[in-house]
């Protein structure tokens, strides 16, 4: 199984997710069954309260309900309007993503849930948890037809934060020069490079370095500062063309 998982962007920009371990995945199904198992109680105690001297009948295909869909119905609800989320994904820090790393969509919620009792076989997740082992991305059989994964939430790493475009000058602006002859696609390229930085990897940052950031900069004359990372420098050039040009 990879640990990374690298999907291009719309625009273009390489973002890297690091895939759930497998027991992340296992304590936050445990937590969800647990919340279920309350969340099945409470409400079969409360349809039995309300309908007891109403119609016993009625209660009696409620509580069925509850007690053989409720399950089904919590995972849908979460996942597809919680951007890929359950309560116990949420305590644990993993999401459940398309696989080209675009937000979880309705459909592929309700899919890979309707999936689960496949994947619960024989009842103890047996078909699931093999799938997981032997898959690249760690996926399950409901991850596999509904084309989704689960990944870890992205943390931005500490030391660096994005450029704040719209928010004053910045304090190195005097350091990259006139920017003479820098065109849009390089501002864009730029800006992309700031914004996305501080989420990836060293390797990825390293990369975009030296194939996005350096040749921008040797071509536009903004010289290397010893002791400033290029990303302040990046930013430095996204404020100041930015603002030159009327695009902040």
């Amino acid at each position: 199984m990879q640990n990374d998982l690298a999907v291009l962007s719309p625009e273009k920009t390489i973002i890297t997710y690091r895939l759930s371990s497998i027991g992340s995945r296992i304590l936050a199904h445990i937590l969800d069954l647990i919340l279920i198992l309350f969340l099945d109680i409470a409400l079969v105690m409360a349809v039995g309260q309300i309908f007891q001297f109403v119609s016993p009948t009625v209660s009696t295909v409620i509580t069925v309900f509850v007690v053989v869909f409720g399950w089904l119905v919590y995972f849908i609800a979460f996942e597809a309007f919680w951007n890929g989320q359950t309560l116990g994904k949420k305590a644990v820090g993993i999401r459940v993503k398309m696989a080209d790393g675009l937000p979880l969509t309705v459909g592929a919620a309700i899919g890979r849930n309707l999936l689960r009792p496949a994947d619960m076989f024989p009842g103890t997740y047996f078909i699931g948890l093999l799938a997981m082992f032997t898959t690249p991305r760690s996926q399950r059989l409901g991850d596999l037809v509904s084309n989704t994964v689960v990944v870890h939430e992205k943390r931005a790493i500490p030391y660096f934060t994005p450029a704040p475009h719209t928010v004053g000058v910045h304090p190195l602006e005097h350091q990259v020069g006139e920017l003479r002859g820098m065109t849009i696609e390089e501002y864009n390229a730029l800006r992309r490079f700031a914004d996305r930085f501080p989420e990836l990897p060293s390797p990825v940052q390293d990369k975009l370095i030296r194939e996005v950031y350096q040749p921008i900069a040797a071509k536009r004359g903004i010289a290397p500062i010893a002791n400033v990372h290029p990303l302040y420098l990046a930013e430095a050039a996204v404020m100041k063309y930015g603002r030159e040009h009327g695009l902040l």
